[in-house]
């Protein structure tokens, strides 16, 4: 199907059951005196923590699988990559997480246990200071349950809660000052799309918008769009591996600048052949065992020997069926017989005791049998299979000197004799043919010695004008079915022409004399060309000639192959759709990594245009550039100018390429004519939440109100849910 240097082959699974681990300063005894801050970023895909002194978290998958072995009945409790080592516990694995609502907090538990463990906390509490996201304008009892277990379960000090997508634009404009920080933050996490203001260094948390569509829908998406695409897919279990369609939304999705321009490009079948990429899924290939040449010769030999077994048992049912016709044989003539040994009345009573009706059918069955085993004794002596002339002496005897019986035995065989010679005549006109065809052959054979390529030209092109007038007839006839069409018109005139030739009868005609003479004449039928407009040809000749034509070049010319027959010809999918999905041809190729091969070419393109239309994934609601000009449309020209010259990207999918430009694209016609328009990405989208929890946990005034913390003492005077009101966190349920 394509070249292997055009594959991408699909990443395999390499689980690993030991985490990343902190080294060198980051070792548990140079924190258990002075507190360090530990920064957990709990996000939906992975689970990054760390001490706030490091420069890079430990990064692991959030999943969390509970099972018992059922080999050992030993009970397991994994987290992270470990998840993968065992199927039954990747079948069980499960999120803290469900969309953006935290509610498993038997996972977040065990990921918690993991973090500490892993940093080296091995006491029963934990003595550090914690900052921690959450979501956008989170649940309260998400909140509380995480608040509870932080207190009562690891009796940590404090805690202070913090947005993502805030502590991202925090790192990344750390060298301004506070209370001059302005932008637009878009934050693409895994299960939605938040749309932030921000002014004077706080975002405004009122104004802000959430799309409830994220790189986990997108994945989801585009693994539907293939599913569809590729119905009969061997790999399917592997499709259906979320890994598998992040990796491939990730690796080949492309944000369009128009997507309808877009489409529009890939109607020409070389342009979508240019945007395809070819994924090879991982399959088993069946091993074939090379026999060796003692073996091939042993299973000839055996072949040969179950054909002589098979012959021999033919041979013997076939004289076992010819002595069962001689006996029969012996025993109806000796039937035969008694009719000179007793009266007719009994002799007529012993035919009906044999199942006879009467002495001609006697004579009938004898005769028959007779006939079938001389034909079958002259087979088997291998001579022709000759039959005997048959007489006919009453056909020239006078009736006169014959009785009633004489005149109806006559009559009888005159029949028999113009049967046998119309056999005659057609065995003659067989044999003429049959010379005709082989001195025919005989004259292409030299025909085709003598000059091979005239002889393919001649019946190629003969090849080409059947199947040129197959298609026209079938072009006609999908105009027929349509009313409107010019064919059908000229069709309804013909018979409304030829209805106007026929005299109106106005006279009854007699009874008895209903037969109006249609098809005793050959022309009668031209009628039916007439208004069907044909050429008189049926398809059966054309299939025919188009067959024996094909059999020749089959036969004769190596460049004529099955793909030039009409049957491969008049099935094959045109042109873009094969572009389109270029399985259909895999399908009937015997190469197995073919088959396991995906194409994508307009998923790159659609799948990523579901931001900005979620109706096609099957989201209702906003997409992306309505809900930018409503955000922007709810501030002063002056903030949104002010806005706009920081408009900030953060998370996974910024990743996708061309999506700042097509950010860019979106607002500006939503802005005064002349705005500055600035999009920039996060410098690390993945781990820059991190950081900036970490520079804010690393600041002196880290434990002051100003950064949103929560002691025990407040935890237990207001509530699980509560939290002070700072810059960086959520403004709902605040002290």
């Amino acid at each position: 199907m394509t070249l292997s240097s055009d594959l991408f082959y699909l990443p395999e699974l390499q689980p690993t059951a030991r985490p990343l681990a902190l080294e060198g300063d980051d070792r548990y005894g140079d924190h258990s005196v002075s507190h360090t801050p530990i920064v957990i970023d709990n996000g939906s895909t992975s689970f990054r923590y760390g001490w706030a002194t490091s420069t890079e978290p430990c990064v692991a998958p959030n999943l969390v699988a509970k099972y018992r072995d059922k080999r050992n009945n030993v009970p397991f409790l994994l987290f992270g990559d470990a998840v993968d080592i065992d199927p039954q516990a990747r079948a069980v694995a499960k999120s803290p997480w469900e969309g953006d609502h935290l509610n498993s907090f038997e996972a977040l538990e065990a990921a918690l246990d993991f973090a500490f463990l892993d940093l080296g906390i091995n006491n029963p509490t934990v003595d550090h200071p914690i900052i921690m996201t959450e979501r956008l304008s989170t649940l309260s009892y998400s909140r509380a349950t995480t608040s509870e277990m932080l207190f009562e379960l690891y009796s940590v000090p404090r805690v202070t809660y913090a947005i993502d997508a805030l502590m991202s634009f925090a790192h990344n404009h750390a060298t301004v000052p506070l209370g001059e920080r302005d932008g637009l933050v878009l934050s693409f996490n895994t299960s939605s799309t938040s749309v932030i203001p921000v002014l004077n260094g706080r975002g405004v948390l009122s104004k802000t918008k959430r799309l409830p569509f994220g790189g986990h829908q997108a994945s989801q998406y585009l693994v539907k769009l293939l599913q569809l695409k590729h119905p009969n897919f061997p790999a399917q279990n592997h499709l259906a591996l979320p890994q598998s369609g992040s990796w491939m939304y990730q690796k080949f999705s492309e944000f369009s600048l128009d997507y309808t321009d877009t489409l529009r490009s890939l109607k020409d079948p070389a342009s979508m052949t240019q945007a395809n990429r070819v994924v090879q899924f991982p399959f088993s290939a069946a091993l074939e065992k090379v026999k060796t040449e003692e073996e091939l010769a042993a299973q000839t030999e055996r072949r040969k020997e179950s054909g002589r077994r098979l012959q021999e048992e033919v041979a013997r049912k076939r004289v076992e069926k010819l002595l069962q016709k001689q006996t029969d044989l012996d025993e109806l003539i000796a039937l035969r017989e008694w009719k000179d040994k007793e009266d007719p009345e009994d002799y007529i009573v012993r035919l009906e005791n044999a199942d006879i009706e009467s002495e001609k059918s006697l004579n009938d069955i004898i005769k028959k049998l007779e006939t079938e085993l001389r034909k079958a004794k002259l087979r088997e002596a291998g001579e022709d299979d000759v039959t005997e002339e048959p007489t006919f002496p009453l056909v020239d005897v006078p009736d006169d000197q014959l009785d009633e019986d004489g005149i109806k035995e006559k009559r009888r065989q005159k029949l028999m004799k113009s049967l046998y010679d119309g056999r005659v005549r057609q065995r003659e006109e067989r044999a003429k043919e049959k010379a005709g065809a082989e001195e025919e052959a005989r004259l292409e054979a030299l025909e085709r010695e003598s000059n091979f390529e005239g002889w393919s030209s001649r019946w190629r092109q003969e090849h080409e004008r059947v199947m040129l007038k197959m298609r026209e007839r079938e072009k006609r006839k999908a105009e027929l079915a349509d009313r409107k069409s010019a064919a059908s018109q000229n069709r309804l005139r013909n018979i409304a022409n030829l209805a106007a030739d026929q005299p109106i009868v106005r006279k009854r005609r007699r009874k008895g004399d209903d037969d109006d003479g249609f098809g005793r004449n050959d022309a009668d039928f031209d009628v039916y060309r007439d208004i069907g407009g044909g050429d008189g040809l049926s398809e059966e000749e054309d299939l025919t000639r188009l067959a024996n034509i094909e059999n020749r070049l089959l036969t004769h010319d190596q460049t004529f192959s099955t793909s030039h027959t009409y049957a491969s010809l008049s099935t094959r999918k045109p042109p873009l759709l094969r572009a389109f999905c270029p399985a259909y041809d895999a399908e009937t190729s015997d190469d197995m990594a073919s088959k396991h091969q995906m194409t994508l070419n307009v998923e790159r393109w659609k799948v990523p245009e579901a931001w900005y239309c979620p109706t096609m994934a099957g989201v209702d609601c906003a997409g992306l550039g309505e809900i930018l000009a409503n955000t922007l449309a709810a501030f002063s020209e002056r903030e949104r100018i002010r806005m706009a010259k920081n408009v900030f990207l953060t998370g996974g999918p910024v990743l996708i390429p061309h999506l700042s430009e097509r950010i860019f694209s979106t607002i500006q016609p939503v802005m005064p004519p002349g705005t500055t328009i600035s999009v920039q990405r996060a410098s690390d989208p993945l781990l820059d939440a991190w950081r900036g929890m970490a520079s804010i946990a690393r600041d002196s005034r880290f434990d002051s109100p100003e950064f949103g913390v929560i002691s025990k003492a407040d935890y237990e005077e207001y509530g699980a849910d509560r939290i002070r009101r700072w810059w960086g966190g959520n403004a709902n349920y605040t002290i």
